[in-house]
C-alpha cells in the first residue's frame, strides 16, 4: 500500500488574484522540452508559462532538471525536442544572446559582474554605447557620460537606495549591492523576462530582503520574473505560482495560497503528489 498522499489542486487555486494576468497570452512558454544527456535524462516533456507581471519560482532538489530546464530558456542547452514560444511565436534559442535579443536577462549566481570595473561599465558591459556624431562613428569613443546617467536612471528605477555613486568601483561594494548591479543590468536590458538563479544564496537577511524587494519592484513594474530558489521562506514570500521539478519533469504547479512550504518540499520531494486536473 502506497503512502504517498494526494494533495488537490484546481484551476481556480492559480487563477483567483491575477485572473486577468493569466487570460493573457504567456510572454514565454515552453512545450514538451526533452534533453538528454546520454543516458541521464535532464528534462523529461516540461512544459512551462509565464506571464507577464507575475514571478514564477522554480524549486526541485538536486538533480531534478531545475539548471537544465533554465539553460533551455537562456539559449545555454538546445533541447532536443519541444519548442520554446515568446509572447506566441516558437522561437529558436541556440546561444544566449539569441535569448537576449527576444527579451530574455538572466542574473546567474555567480553574478558575471566585473569588480575593478565601475556600476556604470558593469551595466552597459557588451552593450557599451558610443558617442554620438564623428566621436562614436569615427573615432570610436563610449559615451561614458551618457552611459553613466543612464544607469543611475535604471537603478533608481528599481528603487535601489544603497547605490549613489556610478563610477564606485563594484569590488568595493558588498555582497547585496552587486546582486543589485546585477539585476538592475538584467531589469534596464531585458525587455520581457528577467531570470534569477539563487539571487540570495551568499547574502544575509538584511541584504536578502533587499533582493526580495527588488524581485517585487521587477514584477510590479510588469516585467516576468523566473525565481530559482531552495530558500522556501523567501519562495512563498514573493511567487505568484510554483513550478516543483522531480526527476526531470513537473510534479506540479502551486501557489503560496493553495499550498504551504511543507505541502510544496513534501510534492518536491516526492512523498505527496498532486492529483491530476480535471
Amino acid at each position: 500500500m502506497s503512502t504517498i498522499e494526494r494533495l488537490p489542486l484546481t484551476v481556480d487555486h492559480i487563477r483567483d488574484d491575477k485572473q486577468h494576468i493569466y487570460e493573457a497570452e504567456p510572454v514565454l512558454s515552453a512545450r514538451k522540452l526533452v534533453i538528454t544527456f546520454g543516458r541521464v535524462i535532464g528534462l523529461d516533456g516540461v512544459d512551462v508559462d509565464l506571464y507577464q507581471g507575475e514571478v514564477l519560482a522554480v524549486i526541485g532538489d538536486n538533480g531534478a532538471g531545475k539548471s537544465t530546464l533554465i539553460k533551455c530558456l537562456t539559449g545555454a542547452y538546445v533541447p532536443d525536442s519541444g519548442q520554446i514560444y515568446v509572447d506566441g511565436s516558437p522561437v529558436h534559442l541556440r546561444r544566449p544572446q539569441d535569448a537576449r535579443e527576444v527579451g530574455i536577462e538572466t542574473v546567474y549566481q555567480q553574478l558575471a559582474v566585473i569588480p575593478a570595473l565601475d556600476i556604470a561599465s558593469n551595466l552597459y558591459l557588451a552593450r557599451e554605447e558610443r558617442r554620438p556624431g564623428p566621436l562614436g562613428s569615427v573615432l570610436r569613443m563610449l559615451d561614458k557620460k551618457g552611459m553613466k546617467e543612464r544607469a543611475g536612471g535604471a537603478v533608481q528605477n528599481l528603487g535601489i537606495q544603497t547605490i549613489q555613486n556610478m563610477g564606485q568601483a563594484v569590488e568595493t561594494l558588498s555582497g547585496g549591492q552587486r546582486q543589485a548591479v546585477a539585476v538592475a543590468r538584467a531589469a534596464a536590458f531585458g525587455s520581457k523576462v528577467v531570470i534569477l538563479d539563487e539571487p540570495t544564496a551568499a547574502l544575509g537577511v538584511k541584504e536578502s530582503a533587499a533582493v526580495l524587494g527588488m524581485i517585487k519592484q521587477l514584477r510590479d513594474s510588469g516585467l516576468a520574473v523566473i525565481l530559482i530558489s531552495h530558500n522556501m521562506p523567501h519562495v512563498w514570500e514573493v511567487a505568484d505560482r510554483i513550478h516543483i521539478q522531480r526527476l526531470g519533469g513537473c510534479a506540479g504547479v502551486i501557489t503560496p495560497q493553495s499550498h504551504d512550504m511543507g505541502e510544496g518540499v513534501a510534492i518536491m520531494t516526492g512523498a505527496t503528489t498532486l492529483e491530476p486536473t480535471p
